[in-house]
């Protein structure tokens, strides 16, 4: 396969036999190379085989292989002639990160940590399969899905201005009628859950500012800050589960033509495409309501040990298909492991961050760095952006080799209290198995993709 080098952090894979487009790729020669350990390049040439697919795939710095789509890749589909895959969306449906700020600096909170991260860990179930502690009736979980985080508004869960500040403001109206009875029956379980996996709670201190937009942010040096991650759960799995087989029946059914049955797809305007679109968006709404709910309990928790308020400064989805216009063009994006980076005068952002792009947040791996970044719009990833630092190791062969490894004591050696029910899983998140989250970041910064706009630094986090 050939790859072109175009500057020191821009490639290309050009269009070749059954290609549709190019692969534009924008990463270090050291993540490239890393690309090149797994089906990442073959993932995104498949990806650009599809029907429909619009100018170019993108591959960003945090590739690496996921199923069918790689994570990290960003695809673009015509309006008329283009499909949607569930697949490149992936399991996790809205998948995303929110930062909460407080007005508390690190000398404000010295010694308290552990019961920070103690009082959060008791109120906010987490781990494989844990389920919520306030369960919610059909009736109500119909109406959550349907509305997101303006259910949320009714049922008491925000404070005035959150939805501003969550990207499609919280909320894609969305018909429940097309998912299958063990979807609704997991998710009833699951609202206001960490989950487990990649999914934490971090708290975190600003270590450094990047240039006055920080400030415009409400960010300052030391200042605490909490990092929530996690996604649709268990329910957006299931939508996922369900919709990549019915996709696969519908590229047979209209002849859509799929290198492989990861990449199961249907037109857009189709039955098939337009009931997964609507169940994808119940589990968009899912997750954002599941991370309002977590914050809503972390502002109790705030309030009562400091008598301190935690302020959005902003929520992003990194697992998500939708509508947008780029170019003039009406564009179904496929996102999936990658971060909307909208620049400024973008109409889908509130008037805070007009002028000055959108908030991006962008967790590394448990124990390193963290940042927020800002949009810079740039019109070749379809203003996408890296969601994190990316693996360059499996779950799997994290646990083989690092699993006798006390990741638990190494961070505690560094200063970072942690709090999980499951030890053995922590190998599967440790610093080794993920990519150099500053090489990372350095990269969409010099593609002019995003800039950074502060270092975060964990202080402690609580795991699934």
């Amino acid at each position: 396969m050939e790859i072109r080098k175009l500057s020191e952090v821009q490639w290309e894979i050009p269009k070749t036999g059954p290609m549709n487009v190019p692969v534009k790729i924008h990463a270090s020669k050291q993540l490239l190379e890393q690309m090149h350990k797994d089906r990442t390049f073959q993932q995104i040439v498949d990806v650009t085989t599809l029907p429909g697919i619009y100018k170019h795939a993108v591959l960003l710095p945090d590739g690496h292989e996921g199923y069918g789509f790689p994570i990290g890749g960003v695809a673009a589909f015509k309006e008329e002639g283009g499909i949607v895959s569930p697949g490149g969306i992936g399991y996790d449906i809205n998948c995303g990160v929110r930062l909460l700020i407080s007005e508390l600096s690190i000398e404000d909170v010295k010694g308290k940590i552990p019961s920070l991260l103690e009082a959060a860990f008791q109120a906010i179930p987490s781990g494989l399969g844990k389920g919520a502690t306030q369960k919610i009736g059909r009736s109500e979980f119909l109406e959550l899905i349907s509305k997101g985080v303006k259910w949320a508004d009714g049922a008491g869960f925000t404070e005035a201005e959150d939805s501003n500040y969550i990207e499609e403001r919280g909320s894609m109206p969305a018909d429940p009628s097309f998912l299958s009875q063990k979807s609704i029956a997991r998710g009833l379980k699951q609202v206001g859950t960490l989950g487990a996996g990649n999914h934490f709670l971090e708290v975190q201190r600003v270590d450094k500012i990047f240039g006055k937009i920080a400030e415009k942010f409400g960010l300052c040096p030391n200042q605490i800050v909490i990092m929530v991650h996690t996604g649709s759960r268990g329910f957006g799995h299931q939508v996922a589960d369900d919709y990549i087989k019915i996709m696969l029946a519908a590229a047979s059914k209209y002849g859509v033509k799929i290198p492989n049955n990861q990449l199961s797809a249907a037109p857009l305007h189709t039955p098939e495409a337009e009931k997964y679109i609507e169940s994808m968006k119940c589990a968009v709404n899912f997750a954002f309501v599941n991370r309002q709910k977590i914050t809503f309990h972390l502002r109790n928790i705030f309030e009562k040990m400091f008598g301190s308020k935690l302020k959005l400064l902003y929520d992003v989805a990194h697992n998500i298909g939708k509508y947008e216009i780029h170019g003039g063009e009406k564009l179904f994006i496929h996102r999936k492991g990658a971060t909307r980076a909208f620049g400024p005068g973008r109409d889908d952002l509130p008037d805070a961050f007009q002028k000055i792009g959108q908030p991006v947040i962008t967790p590394g791996s448990m124990g390193t760095a963290s940042y927020v970044m800002v949009g810079l719009g740039n019109p070749g990833t379809f203003e996408s952006t890296c969601h994190g630092a990316g693996r360059v190791m499996s779950r799997g062969a994290a646990m083989r080799k690092l699993g006798n490894v006390s990741i638990k004591k190494k961070l505690e050696a560094q200063g970072i209290d942690v709090r999980t029910d499951n030890l053995r899983n922590l190998a599967q998140e440790a610093p080794q198995a993920y990519k150099d989250i500053d090489d990372v970041v350095k990269t969409v910064y010099l593609s002019k993709i995003s800039a950074p706009v502060a270092r975060l630094l964990p202080l402690g986090v609580v795991k699934g």
